[in-house]
């Protein structure tokens, strides 16, 4: 197949994909949440400045070339046309929502993340609440007991950086054993304010990263190693780092070296890196960890551990809360009020964490899905493949082969 003579390849595809996917980051300072690939391809979408009408006329373009493209007969070469399909069908949708084009939210995830949200009933979080009665002391109404409760737990901000320190000490120590890191992988942690999100990985190419933590509200002990993990080892950072490894540098793949946050392949970064976290601290590695070490650094009486994570289990439970407080409020069911009160009854956020996640709403829209969607369906793809908690080699082992490799969230329910 060729177009106006020069034949159409899946290498040729892959540079269209990111001079779209960089196009539209000219429209949207969201999009492109990383590029590390050849800096004239950046340049000549910033001499072009395409409209949107324009980018969505070659990602239209893009989409029937990938279409008519077979791939070689391996596996490997199957998921990577499978994955710049869908990812080009995904920035085709992005470019219609700014033009104006309305989705709902369930319409939305589909289109740009390639999967369908799970609706909970107000009831099923009304359970959790009731078995989370007994273990919290006082009595009266969860939301304020729980906040309270959590106030004994808090990090204090001169002790926030050596707690984080140790905490990703162990993470990638814990994640050395199991995955071979790049050599030369670093990251630096900085402490930032006025943002909606409470940690953001940046990947900055050559196996580096910049992770940003915000300190506008209070920091509690879980997120340190939830962060840690989450944002570094074997998270974000790991993820990145391998598929720059593997993918870039070993098959020559550039459309690897742009990463479009508002796509399906964010489904399959914030499902890992949320997964990861349980890889590196499973069962009771975890309490074990934050008793001995982590707890002590905060100036926290690690006996009380156990009882902490009793309760945070409890409350984990409750995640997809966020997600219908979302749902209403993007489908504009609900006000941002009335939002942000669904959050702090059923998510247990504090009326400020609240406020803070409808402003995540209002930027991120539907992204809200890939953290708890996103590790289930991890869960459920590597558990499948043999990875179940009895057997933490095999478990290892396909969570690196996920992280190197271009699969689709549609692709991890197939199994």
């Amino acid at each position: 197949m060729t177009t106006s003579g020069v034949p159409v390849t899946m290498d040729t595809l892959a540079e269209a994909y990111i001079k779209l996917v960089l196009s539209v980051g000219l429209h949207d300072a969201d999009y492109v949440d990383a590029y590390y690939g050849p800096p004239h391809l950046r340049a000549e979408v910033d001499a072009e400045k395409p409209s949107l009408e324009s980018i969505k006329e070659s990602a239209g373009v893009a989409l029937r070339q990938a279409r008519m493209l077979t791939p070689k007969d391996d596996e490997m070469a199957r998921l990577r046309h499978q994955y710049i399909t869908r990812q080009l069908e995904s920035l085709a949708s992005r470019v219609d929502i700014l033009l104006g084009k309305k989705l709902s939210f369930d319409e939305e995830a589909r289109a740009l993340y390639d999967a369908d949200p799970p609706v909970y009933p107000e009831e099923h979080f009304k359970r959790i609440l009731n078995e989370l009665d007994g273990f919290l002391p006082g009595k009266g109404s969860i939301p304020p007991r729980y906040d309270a409760y959590k106030s004994g737990f808090i990090i204090r901000k001169d002790k926030l950086d050596s707690v984080f320190q140790a905490a990703v000490r162990e993470s990638r120590a814990r994640t050395k054993r199991h995955i071979n890191l790049p050599d030369d992988e670093s990251f630096v942690i900085e402490y930032v304010t006025g943002k909606s999100w409470s940690g953001y990985n940046w990947y900055k190419g050559n196996s580096h990263s910049l992770i940003q933590i915000n300190t506008d509200l209070p920091i509690y002990i879980d997120r340190a190693v939830d962060l840690a993990s989450h944002e570094g080892y074997p998270g974000h950072h790991v993820y990145n780092a391998l598929l720059e490894r593997h993918l870039v540098r070993e098959r020559n793949w550039p459309e690897f070296t742009v990463y479009a946050l508002f796509s399906p392949q964010s489904l399959i970064a914030e499902g890992t890196a949320n997964f990861g976290i349980d890889m590196a601290y499973p069962g009771p590695e975890r309490v074990g960890f934050e008793r001995e070490i982590l707890f002590p650094a905060a100036g926290l009486d690690g006996g009380r551990a156990e009882e902490y994570y009793r309760i945070h289990e409890l409350v984990m439970r409750l995640n997809y809360a966020g997600n219908e407080a979302a749902r209403g409020y993007l489908d504009g069911k609900l006000t941002r009020e009335q939002a942000a009160e669904w959050l702090v009854n059923y998510a247990l956020m504090s009326p400020e964490r609240a406020m803070q996640r409808t402003r995540f709403f209002d930027q991120y829209r539907s992204y809200v899905i890939n953290y708890n969607l996103g590790q289930d369906l991890v869960k459920h793809y590597i558990e499948s493949r043999g990875g179940t908690a009895d057997k933490p080699g095999k478990r290892w082992e396909e969570f690196g082969k996920l992280l190197s490799s271009p699969r689709l969230p549609s692709g991890l329910k197939e199994h």
